[in-house]
């Protein structure tokens, strides 16, 4: 079985995988020079030259994320080593905030919550009535309600504290757009999971190390074609199956972002009967319907030869005017150089400059550090798409033997790494499931 995989981030190299396992050597075709996708490394230059590899954006991992870690363990990374494993914490620089201990659920949360520095007896009692109260209905909640809904009884300095970066973390949506019940979702799996689900796991090595680049090899080594730098112009399909740009598949699976895979499907509609045409057509209508939001991440350097400048490798910030960053990485505790900071922009808004700017402004008000040097601004202005309540989301099958996968297409999650995984590997399995049951081709 010959399948064509277009698209080689996250999602598409777990799919690649997914039918490597099932014995398909697939073919996969990539736009880009560097596998990985929104969550792909690059080289830099720190403050005095010296070369860096960089992220093009600050990803972290969960716990709960089983599938990423299964396939990171297939294609030969050692996860322990590659991710810094951590007890959930949402802690800011004058130590306030809360830090689950490393207990099984719900005694985390309960004692994390109890111990919460800076929360008044009142906030906790607030929290954990209302987690009660989510656990009792499911974690479910009427369609249409948003988070700043189903938080509406939290006191103030709760949500902006806990809500709104978990939320704008998560879904990289504000809360008083963001859709409730995947965000209760996300709660119930991270939280009470089981033990370890929450658990914060931070890169230690570059993205394309910790699962894409890895994987490009490890399918190489089994058979299949990796094409960088090659973005597929014409998708047909004919009697003997689809083509891609000329080379006949048996199956395509469409792995790119929503708006090429919308650009894909109208190309392969004039090949379609009718009736296959139009859900093609409303299948691309739906994908280029989604709203999107910026990630940015600022890159700053201390002084060279600083040795860690933060007191822990992650801390929550505050955002407010001028000071746009909600979080800030100490990339110097996560394998990196001393003193290299890596401030997280969720939901960014304005150009590359003002973000600098803020942050930096940021750093000095909140942290202390008045002399950070900027290193590199990335913003991903198409990073995720906007998790509003109600989203219709374009499905993963297409056409007969044509499929999408991303973290866009139906699923229970918001755009993440997990999501993305996730629709890779499910997509592999409908595939392998033909030649399983000797569909026709």
């Amino acid at each position: 079985m010959n399948v064509a995989v277009i698209g080689a981030g996250w999602a598409g190299m777990a799919a690649a995988v997914g039918l490597a396992q099932a014995g398909i050597a697939p073919t996969v075709f990539e736009t880009a020079r560097a596998t990985g996708g929104r969550a792909r490394a690059f080289s830099g230059h720190g403050v005095q030259g010296e070369p860096l590899v960089l992220d093009n954006g600050q990803h972290i991992l969960i716990g709960a994320y089983a599938e990423s870690l299964r396939l990171m363990r297939q294609v030969g990374v050692d996860v322990d080593s590659a991710l810094l494993r951590l007890p959930l914490a949402l802690v800011f620089p004058d130590g306030t905030g809360l830090r689950l201990p490393d207990l099984p659920p719900p005694w985390d949360a309960l004692l994390g919550i109890a111990r919460a520095r800076g929360w008044q007896a009142a906030d906790k009692l607030a929290l954990l009535r209302t987690a009660a109260l989510w656990r009792v209905h499911g974690f479910r909640c009427a369609p249409g309600t948003t988070v700043q809904q189903l938080c509406a009884k939290l006191p103030p300095r709760l949500m902006a504290e806990f809500i709104d970066p978990l939320c704008v973390s998560a879904l990289n949506t504000p809360s008083q757009e963001a859709c409730g019940q995947v965000f209760l979702r996300v709660l119930r799996d991270s939280l009470f999971s089981g033990r370890g689900g929450s658990n914060l796991l931070l890169p230690r090595t570059d993205l394309g190390t910790l699962f894409p680049e890895t994987a490009a090899q490890w399918l190489q080594a089994r058979g299949a074609r990796v094409h960088t730098g090659r973005r597929v112009q014409a998708l047909a399909r004919t009697a003997q199956g689809w083509r891609v740009d000329g080379e006949l598949f048996d199956a395509v699976v469409l792995a790119t972002s929503s708006t090429e895979a919308a650009r894909l499907a109208r190309a392969a509609q004039a090949s379609l009967p009718a009736p296959e045409a139009r859900a093609l057509d409303a299948w691309a209508t739906t994908a280029e319907a989604l709203r999107f939001t910026a990630i940015g991440t600022v890159y700053a350097q201390a002084a060279p030869g600083t040795p860690a400048v933060l007191p822990q490798p992650m801390l929550a910030l505050r955002p407010g005017p001028g000071q746009p960053a909600q979080f800030v990485f100490d990339r110097g505790q996560l394998g990196g150089p001393a003193g290299l900071l890596a401030f997280v922009v969720s939901d960014a808004h304005g150009e590359r400059d003002t973000l600098e700017a803020g942050v930096l402004h940021q750093a000095a008000r909140q942290l202390g550090l008045a002399g950070l040097r900027p290193v590199q601004t990335v913003v991903e202005k198409r990073a995720t798409f906007a998790c509003t309540p109600a989203l219709q989301r374009p499905a993963c099958a297409l056409a007969p033997r044509l499929w999408a996968c991303g973290d866009y297409t139906q699923g229970p999650y918001p755009a993440t790494l997990e999501g993305a995984v996730l629709s890779g590997t499910a997509v592999a399995h409908a595939v392998a499931s033909l030649r399983s049951a000797g569909t026709a081709l």
